[in-house]
């Protein structure tokens, strides 16, 4: 899954620096975004808990001004996990939100969706 977080570029500067005053929003964003894929089914109504087996949230530079935020979730069970990953994407997006706007109350979500899916019944 991915979102892109779009912002001031003295707030991207600030984040690329971990110069926020709440800290450093990239490994923030990283617990937050793995927190939220193994919540997920206390979140959204008949979802079903599912082990899983491995979340990655990773970080690069759309452009100056604009975070991407990639996520992927795994399980070894046999259903899909795209809402765990958007969970992340989706959370992970509002951390660096959250941690930005003391510099920038401009910053904006956008394109969460999901880039792929294996596995699951609808495939």
């Amino acid at each position: 899954a991915q979102a892109l977080v779009r912002m001031s570029a003295a707030a991207a500067e600030a984040l690329r620096q971990a110069t926020l005053p709440k800290g450093d929003a990239l490994v923030a964003a990283q617990i937050a975004g793995i927190v939220a894929a193994k919540r997920t089914a206390t979140l959204i109504p008949l979802a079903h808990q599912i082990e899983l087996s491995g979340v990655d949230v990773a970080f690069a530079w759309h452009d100056d001004v604009t975070l991407r935020i990639e996520t992927s979730a795994r399980t070894a069970a046999r259903t899909g996990v795209e809402l765990e990953a958007m969970m992340a994407a989706a959370l992970a997006a509002l951390t660096i939100y959250d941690m930005t706007k003391a510099i920038d109350r401009s910053t904006t979500i956008a394109d969460l969706r999901l880039l792929s899916k294996t596995g699951g019944a609808s495939r």
